[in-house]
């Protein structure tokens, strides 16, 4: 099978934006790459550096409609009249190649994450290994790495976990290993559940998850932690349908929303639930919120 490498040169301030947008829109792995030159030293674990000028590069399958895709992101971001560039790439294992940069990152105090190619030292208990293959979510970006925080630092496990919008499953296996019991991976992308399927059975958590491509499968499941990584759009217009599907006293983490987008995601949840905090990092914002004990949540 051929690849197709779609491209973009942009400032530092869309970087980030457009790097999230390749993902949303199928990409099996991002780039981001230096376009003019600027040496950057010593990265901080578990961040991307970013230059003045960013090529951002997405790796898609040779079928794709990559013209839709760049007039989409463009229209999206407001990139009126940016120049994007697609090259055709013989046949490799790109994503395999893509893991070399993938290293172990830590999340709050006590969470990891770790690549099968790396050795885990003696003494670390709570640790995800992860190969997020063509699915979006590795922890790399600010939006997974913010709902990570948040998921360990939940005082108390969650019996029942809902990761909705999965992608590779991270989320997910994050909150198994914290102590959840069982957790429902939803997606519509096959791709992001096969991810999450073998990266579960690399965590020997096969039997506690349960795969979902149809969300009316969740309306019985009211799980003690929802976990929605995706778009502030969307977040808001499943407002009602989270939060009603949500267990008493269960808590919600909500992400993939720009700053600007923030107040507006966080009014449509907070009139249901109540809030407990924004976290907000290289102009992304994490929200998460509570329903009370016992409640019945307005439609």
């Amino acid at each position: 099978m051929g690849w197709r490498r779609l491209s973009i040169v942009a400032g530092e301030s869309m970087a980030d934006a457009i790097a999230e947008a390749l993902e949303r829109s199928g990409a099996g792995a991002v780039s981001l790459l230096d376009a003019g030159d600027q040496p950057l030293y010593e990265p901080a674990l578990g961040t991307t550096p970013i230059w003045a000028a960013t090529r951002i590069e997405g790796l898609y399958e040779e079928s794709v409609d990559w013209e839709a895709i760049a007039a989409g992101i463009s229209a999206r971001l407001g990139l009126c009249g940016a120049q994007w560039i697609c090259h055709r790439l013989e046949d490799r294992t790109w994503e395999r190649a893509w893991m070399d940069r993938f290293r172990p990152m830590r999340f709050g105090e006590r969470l990891w994450i770790y690549p099968s190619n790396y050795g885990i030292p003696d003494g670390l208990r709570t640790v995800v290994r992860l190969d997020p293959g063509l699915a979006f979510g590795t922890g790399t970006h600010p939006t997974t790495a913010l709902c990570l925080e948040a998921i360990e630092r939940r005082a108390m496990p969650a019996e029942r976990i809902v990761d909705y919008g999965c992608g590779c499953g991270v989320l997910a296996l994050a909150a198994l290993c914290l102590g959840g019991s069982h957790a429902w991976f939803f997606d519509t992308d096959a791709q992001a559940l096969t991810a999450a399927h073998d990266n579960a059975e690399r965590n020997e958590w096969v039997h506690q998850m349960t795969m979902v491509t149809d969300r009316e499968q969740l309306s019985t499941v009211h799980p003690d932690l929802l976990l929605a990584n995706i778009l502030a759009g969307p977040l808001v217009a499943l407002a009602p349908e989270l939060s009603q599907l949500l267990a008493p006293g269960g808590t919600i983490v909500l992400s993939g929303i720009l700053v600007e987008q923030a107040e507006p995601v966080a009014a449509a949840y907070t009139s249901r639930l109540e809030l407990v905090d924004m976290h907000e990092r290289e102009g992304w914002v994490c929200i998460t919120a509570t329903r009370a004990q016992s409640s019945v949540v307005a439609e």
